[in-house]
């Protein structure tokens, strides 16, 4: 370990591994990085790099060492190839240290992210530590790290004994300093050891040229979001629980009726015996119930409501300029869909109140009184208008565009179910459509034969990939008004009405357990099976493939052969601990290939946006925010999105886009 690198190098770096040590008064878990590295507390104290995998070297920026010349210049070169875990945290930190100006960051153009490249293998991407042990690598995380990161990272209780310091500094501790130090350079060496083992795997076409690139650019350039609305909102909401809960404790005379142990005391004294309290539970008996339970069991699911807490992370990630940044979480899942960091974009809840401005000027006036008079609770009312707390930049709007029932139209593209494409093509009512096809009668949508639509509709959300009575349960059949003997009857319907989707399910079972057990390569469907390395990989039409972990063939509980592989969460806790294995089959293979499609034509829509230079700032599944300025119309977007993709022909995209101020839906 080389701990004085005051020497410049003659010869170009071609490639750095990296890894820094950091100290910020903000907890980066609650407020997320970018919050962290803004604060003016925070610096980094230790810089360990390789180049060209040469050994590891260690800059102690604490104790007054100087990163090389050389090395700064490379941080920002798009020619040297940067890798780390989890780079991001490198990228965004190391831009602070460079001082870059607030808000602009090193371009992500050159960085490259282990942690990133083993989600793509269907590894976990939870830290370096359990990817160490799950990878056995030669040089695992020293147990130290996790004490040393309490002590130096972040701010210290001033204490007698410590002489009231607020912060552990290198000459506090110099044998843990030092031990920080070599925990600094393991940590590059294992993500060096991580990137050898992946290379042999390219699942990605342009992954770090484009789809990288193009994510981190809409991480850091963040989503505007409004004060006012966010301060509103979090104080009516904490007087209308005050008041709600001191209401439920004159009903009820119950000190804590929040209590779930207090509050069954109090049901069964009025003669009600539920299950649980949970939402399901509770609303399943709201129509049964007494005015008086009723009224309380109302006042306590609203009081109860969650959605409070997305406020709350807004103000704690927000960043100096009002933008929140680092939502997305690249290759979050699986099949390659993003996921989502603190705000949690993915399931914010949807508006549906009249009058949406009106609305929203009443909880910013904190009217109480205009309020009340809506037909939802105050919570309620709160929770639907999160998605308007994000804004557009002054002098800018947004343009929200999704695609059509995208899941719907890969499926039938996959299956070549010619009457759904047929039906997507002209525009009609899938539920419609779907039910007409079932039943053999026309259906249309509040006119002939109307009633046969519900079915229609549960029947296609509920199906399509391999679900059975279970599944129409699940999704709510019986609140459609449908009667539980009469599920399976319509499972079979639907299946009759869509064979060639039913074959796809077939195909793409025996291709995978085929490959699994002989080997070789197998395509059906315009999609490629086959088994290399210990591995199952599906070619998805994109060139992307998808990976599952050490394949085998079993039998599962129906008698049946079906592939299992390794769960890529599975992190062993004892030497020789077996992996938790997953079995899978045709339809759920189905579910994941249509899911991990239509991720890839949302990204191919991500990438001709980012190619115009249009301003993404969110995105969620099948739907793109851009932050534009108003000359720029919902139709321009509508047509980039529904661009033809050369590795999708035939598949029948449609989209629809409108403009707003402020986030909603349509």
């Amino acid at each position: 370990m080389d701990s004085n690198p005051s020497r410049d190098r003659p010869v170009p770096v071609r490639t750095l591994h990296i890894d820094i040590e950091t100290y910020s008064d903000v907890d980066l878990p609650t407020s997320g990085l970018y919050r962290y590295a803004e604060s003016p507390a925070f610096e980094v104290l230790l810089f360990a790099y390789a180049e060209d995998n040469a050994p590891v070297t260690v800059v102690d920026l604490a104790s007054g060492e100087t990163i090389p010349a050389h090395i700064l210049a490379a941080l920002s070169d798009p020619s040297v190839i940067k890798w780390a875990f989890n780079a991001s945290f490198e990228r965004i930190c190391l831009s602070r240290y460079l001082g870059l100006p607030a808000g602009t960051y090193l371009h992500p153009l050159g960085w490259c992210c282990s942690m990133v490249y083993a989600a793509t293998v269907g590894l976990p991407i939870t830290s370096l530590k359990n990817m160490s042990a799950i990878m056995r690598l030669t040089q695992q995380k020293m147990a130290e790290g996790k004490g040393l990161i309490e002590r130096f990272c972040k701010p210290c209780k001033a204490t007698l004994s410590n002489g009231g310091r607020t912060r552990n500094m290198p000459e506090d501790d110099p044998e843990g300093w030092n031990t920080f130090k070599a925990y600094c350079v393991r940590d590059v060496e294992a993500e060096m050891e991580i990137q050898r083992r992946l290379q042999v795997f390219d699942l990605v076409p342009g992954l770090w040229e484009t789809e990288y690139v193009i994510d981190q650019t809409i991480n850091d350039r963040g989503i505007a979001v409004h004060d006012p609305l966010i301060h509103s909102a979090i104080t009516l909401n904490q007087q209308y629980k005050e008041e709600a809960i001191a209401r439920m404790q004159a009903l009820t005379g119950l000190q804590n009726p929040q209590s779930v142990q207090q509050m069954n005391r109090w049901l069964r004294e009025q003669n009600v015996q539920l299950p649980d309290l949970t939402r399901k539970t509770v609303l399943s008996y709201l129509d049964d119930a007494s005015p008086a339970v009723r009224e309380v069991m109302e006042l306590r699911l609203a009081t109860s409501k969650s959605s409070i807490r997305k406020y709350e992370a807004m103000l704690q990630t927000e960043c100096a300029d009002h933008r929140i940044r680092g939502l997305f979480k690249f290759f979050g899942t699986h099949t390659g869909r993003w996921s989502g960091h603190k705000v949690q974009v993915q399931n914010l809840p949807q508006n549906h109140i009249d009058s949406l401005d009106a609305v929203r000027t009443m909880v910013l006036a904190e009217d109480t009184v205009a309020l009340s008079q809506l037909e939802v609770s105050i919570p309620e009312t709160i929770s639907q208008l999160i998605r308007t707390a994000f804004v557009a930049r002054e002098g800018c709007h947004f343009i929200v565009s999704d695609y059509s029932a995208i899941e719907a139209r890969v499926l039938a593209w996959f299956a070549q179910e010619q009457w759904r494409l047929d039906a997507f093509k002209n525009g009609a009512d899938i539920y419609c459509a779907s039910a007409s096809k079932m039943f053999g009668v026309p259906v249309e949508k509040n006119g002939v034969n109307s009633e046969l639509r519900a079915k229609g509709k549960i029947a296609e959300l509920a199906l399509g990939y391999g679900g059975s009575v279970g599944a129409l349960q699940n999704m709510g059949a019986l609140d459609y008004g449908l009667e539980e003997d009469e599920l399976q009857g319509l499972v079979n319907t639907w299946r009759g009405a869509n064979p060639n989707i039913v074959q796809l399910w077939r195909d793409v079972d025996r291709a995978s357990i085929e490959v699994t057990k002989y080997g070789g390569s197998i395509r059906t469907h315009g999609i490629l099976f086959e088994c290399v390395n210990r591995m199952l990989f599906i070619t998805l039409p994109s060139g992307r493939k998808l990976a599952y972990i050490k394949p085998l063939v079993g039998i599962n509980r129906f008698g049946q052969e079906c592939v299992t592989y390794r769960d890529q969460n599975f992190v062993p806790q004892s030497d020789g601990e077996e992996p938790v294995r997953v079995e899978t089959y045709g339809a759920k293979l189905v579910e994941n290939i249509v899911q991990g499609t239509a991720r890839d034509i949302l990204s191919n829509a991500m990438t001709q946006l980012y190619w115009q230079h249009y301003d993404i700032v969110l995105h969620v599944h099948d739907e793109v925010v851009v932050e534009a300025p108003m000359a720029v119309t919902p139709d321009i977007i509508e047509r980039i999105m529904c661009t033809p993709i050369p590795w999708a022909a035939g598949l029948p995209l449609s989209a629809e886009a409108f403009s707003a101020a402020y986030y909603q839906k349509n």
